[in-house]
């Protein structure tokens, strides 16, 4: 348990890379972890390996309302907004509006509206902690990818905003920004090709894995109440920040 004595978390894209792994270190913790993801056949199955501590909540992020009224309880103590996608990587004029818009409905207008749903409860009780889960392209240069970046960044700056607006109340907000992790967040972009999506990115490369992203979060929970790990930039040792230089192992 940490020392702020967390209890329950919500984890969003908990089925599958990030979330998953997320979800495995909070329950390994003690905590509760209620796991959203749209695959409920996807969270069952990670509920058998996790156990009683893990509790799917099937549901679309970007619907809050049907969401908040799944969920079994408001008290959370950690949110972790991880829920994230890029249906495509090309120049943002090969992009038709409606990608454009699903793109900020679920990286940046849906971890937004959860912060305003549950922050007034972490708030009341004196503890909570939530994380954004960013990336290095809302920092660096990652192209094919304006709108994506662009949320990634404004969540970055939503968290420096909201940390001036939570000083004092004992609730703590992260922001981390992975680099290159191997999951399937590119996996639409490649036509669902995952054998050509893991020769490209992953092959002969030493990336990250969803565990690493996963224990740099356990580490900023367990630290005192008094210490706030407010960003976290992971990158793998051969990757400079940004994917501008990756080299191989």
């Amino acid at each position: 348990m940490t020392d702020r004595n967390y209890r329950t978390a919500l984890v969003t894209g908990a089925s599958r890379g990030i979330g998953a792994a997320i979800s495995r270190r909070l329950a390994a913790g003690g905590l509760t972890v209620y796991g959203v993801a749209r695959s409920a056949e996807a969270l069952t199955q990670l509920e058998r390996e996790i156990g009683p501590a893990f509790i799917p909540v099937p549901g679309d992020v970007c619907d809050l309302p049907a969401l908040l009224k799944a969920l079994p309880t408001s008290d959370i103590d950690v949110l972790v907004n991880n829920a994230g996608a890029i249906a495509s990587v090309r120049p943002l004029t090969q992009q038709d509006a409606a990608e454009t818009a699903r793109t900020v409905a679920l990286n940046l207008t849906a971890p937004i509206l959860l912060m305003q749903a549950l922050l007034p409860g972490m708030i009341a009780r004196g503890r909570g902690h939530v994380f954004n889960l960013t990336s290095t392209a809302a920092r660096g240069v990652l192209p094919g990818t304006v709108t994506y970046s662009a949320c990634k960044a404004a969540i970055t700056q939503a968290g420096h905003v909201l940390r001036y607006e939570l000083a004092g109340t004992g609730v703590r907000l992260t922001d981390i920004a992975p680099a290159r992790v191997k999951t399937d967040i590119y996996l639409e972009s490649f036509g669902r090709d995952k054998s050509g999506l893991e020769e490209k990115l992953f092959t002969g490369y030493r990336v990250l894995t969803p565990q690493d992203v996963a224990d740099a979060l356990w580490a900023a929970l367990s630290m005192p109440p008094h210490v706030d790990l407010s960003e976290i930039v992971i990158t793998s040792t051969d990757q400079a920040a940004g994917g501008q230089r990756f080299e191989k192992g």
